[in-house]
């Protein structure tokens, strides 16, 4: 019997739309149900795209109703997930979650408390887990193409929220695959600055987004992996560029070689056999990658309006969720991944605002800008 589909998706929040997150579950072998939206325009059209059947205003309703074994929390802010959230896992609901999953450490651990005690799995969309891309560099990795690893490197987008708004909203994609590829850092020391002064426990960035804590127009951290790997994340404002070169992105150094790639339109596999780039001139080498993954029973993906990456990964991640409910395990990205990735932010702060190396696992679960007020 295929698994039942529920979305919330309100829609009544301007130009903060998200990444085809509400299309997951669309052409794959389950029963869609209906979507919760507050914004009832254009909604014959938009219940189509979705191919959900039924309407509903409140999402509690929904849930009680049409009773989904998963339901999607297709909103970006992260501020919208703790109720619904809360509202299907008292349910025994399963969830497939926008990122960022929350906005605090302290909402991350409760949220982990309901999955556990209510035994429901929880998948949030970091999609470079899923990634065909990543998934080949990981693989490379381990089969020694590159040589005993030694730093991973770790770009934000930049622009205007370069700083600690990039950290929240992009760098989530760059700290979680750091973990992807290597394990769970072990400490941290960083270095944030506002207006090239140190960051103080009071400051707050004015934020494109409702995000939660952040301050900071530039970020430099320092992460200990397992293995004696480095790990480096930086973000500074102001330094994207318009002419399509992309800073965003994410490269291994090993003993003989490097792997790379950007988050441009192409998002290839980048290789060289030099391990000292540039000195050396090293030239770099696209890695064919080759999709070799079947979702029995699934339509024809539909692209249209979204980029290739956000669709084909956004499909992967929710068929994941539904093998991760058959076989009881967690799904690839879980919420226990997007957990640690606000810890390894409140990481970055805490080290900032005490001068020193931070460990993991933090003692302190409060978030360090909220600790200030």
């Amino acid at each position: 019997m295929s698994m039942k589909v529920g979305i919330i998706y309100d829609t009544t929040v301007e130009g903060l739309k998200g990444h085809g997150t509400h299309l997951a579950y669309r052409g794959l072998p389950v029963e869609m149900t209906a979507v919760a939206d507050s914004n009832t325009g254009d909604l014959e059209n938009r219940m189509q795209e979705m191919r959900v059947p039924r309407h509903y205003t409140d999402y509690v309703k929904m849930l009680d109703t049409e009773k989904p074994d998963i339901v999607i929390l297709a909103s970006r802010l992260p501020g919208d997930h703790n109720a619904p959230l809360e509202a299907a896992a008292e349910r025994g609901i399963h969830m497939l979650i926008e990122k960022p999953l929350c906005k605090t450490l302290e909402e991350a651990d409760h949220m982990v408390g309901l999955s556990e005690r209510r035994n429901v799995k929880i998948a949030v969309a970091h999609l470079a887990r899923y990634a065909l891309v990543f998934r080949t560099m990981k693989q490379m990795i381990e089969s020694g193409a590159i040589g005993r690893p030694l730093t991973v490197y770790g770009r934000g987008k930049e622009d205007e929220r370069g700083g600690g708004e990039d950290l929240t909203v992009l760098g989530t994609h760059i700290l979680d695959l750091m973990c992807y590829l290597f394990g769970n850092p072990e400490s941290v020391f960083a270095e944030v600055t506002v207006d090239g002064r140190p960051l103080k426990a009071t400051d707050q960035a004015k934020t494109v987004e409702p995000i939660g804590p952040a301050a900071g127009d530039n970020i430099f951290a320092h992460f200990h992996f397992p293995g004696n790997v480095r790990g480096v994340f930086e973000s500074r404002r102001g330094l994207y560029r318009k002419d399509g070169q992309v800073r965003m992105g994410i490269t291994v150094a090993g003993t003989d070689g490097c792997l790379s790639m950007r988050y441009d339109n192409d998002r290839k596999l980048r290789l060289t056999r030099s391990p000292f780039p540039p000195e050396d001139a090293a030239e770099y080498e696209d890695v064919p990658l080759t999709e070799t993954r079947v979702i029995p029973g699934a339509e024809e993906l539909i692209t249209k309006g979204w980029t290739p990456y956000f669709a084909i990964n956004n499909r992967f991640a929710a068929w994941d969720l539904v093998e991760a409910i058959r076989e009881n395990r967690q799904p690839v990205a879980s919420v226990y991944d997007a957990r640690r990735v606000l810890e390894l932010i409140q990481g970055i702060y805490l080290s900032q605002l005490e001068g020193r190396r931070i460990d993991f696992p933090l003692k302190q679960r409060r978030h360090p800008l909220e600790s200030g007020k």
